[in-house]
């Protein structure tokens, strides 16, 4: 006997009622929603426990660990470092300043003897006066070959020492304006800039080293002649303390224990 087919009214009655099933599931996954943005938006150890449990049950996996509290971040020492004023403390830091000074001679030599580079020491430490055609090209920023094996050693001296370095650029009046130079600030900024990443590349530890660019500021002599425009060009290495005493002009060739 073949079976009597459903009447119209009867299929879109059924037809009718299965949104029902649709409609209990998503209000059943929704409320599963509500339910885990309520237990994540209090976070704690018990509820990321109770959470935990319940998703390990549900997929079989390891329970959450609990989070842990972050831990306090280191603050920074911003208490400047007291230095010793007693005569013999002293006397061993300009000591140690002045053989930081002969090793960046020895390191330098030929360039001294040229008259290109000069090394003073001063109240504020050693600063080492290398004239930018050493260095760069003109207009140029990257420093040349022969340079850097120079500046290489010099890195080599300054590396394990514990002084601040200051690296500082400058420029003639002459006025520059390229695509990569607008001014003399950027120039004289990049050419400093280029001997810092040469110490870090060798050693000397980043947190010590900074870098001002004084563009045309600052000359040593007038900019009135071509010899004058070249003196001021120029990038000065400071090896930086603060032991009292005079400005003391550092010969070359003169021992480290020489009489002061």
């Amino acid at each position: 006997m073949r079976p009597r087919r459903k009447s119209l009214g009867q299929r879109q009655a059924g037809n009718q009622e299965r949104w029902l099933i649709s409609y209990a599931d998503f209000i059943t996954l929704l409320f599963a929603l509500f339910v885990v943005m309520y237990a994540l938006s209090s976070v704690s150890e018990g509820k990321l426990r109770v959470l935990g449990d319940s998703l390990g049950s549900a997929f079989r996996i390891n329970r959450v660990k609990p989070l842990e509290p972050m831990a306090q971040a280191p603050t920074l020492d911003r208490q400047p470092r007291k230095l010793s004023t007693s005569p013999d403390s002293q006397a061993k830091q300009r000591e140690e300043m002045r053989g930081i000074a002969q090793n960046i001679l020895k390191a330098m030599g030929a360039f001294v003897r040229d008259g290109k580079v000069t090394v003073t020491q001063t109240n504020g430490g050693i600063a080492v006066e290398i004239n930018a055609s050493v260095l760069f090209d003109s207009g140029q920023a990257q420093l040349r070959a022969e340079s850097r094996q120079a500046l290489t050693q010099v890195a080599g001296v300054l590396a394990p020492t514990v002084q601040r370095i200051q690296v500082e650029g400058y420029t003639d009046n002459t006025p520059i304006s390229t695509s990569y130079f607008p001014s003399n600030w950027e120039l004289s900024a990049a050419r400093a800039s280029s001997v810092v990443r040469l110490f870090i590349d060798n050693g000397v530890a980043e947190p010590r080293l900074s870098v001002i660019g004084y563009g045309p500021n600052r000359p040593v002599m007038s900019n009135d002649t071509p010899e004058s425009r070249a003196r001021n060009r120029r990038v000065t290495v400071m090896i930086l303390t603060e032991i009292p005493g005079k400005v003391v002009d550092i010969p070359f060739g003169a021992g480290a224990n020489a009489t002061r």
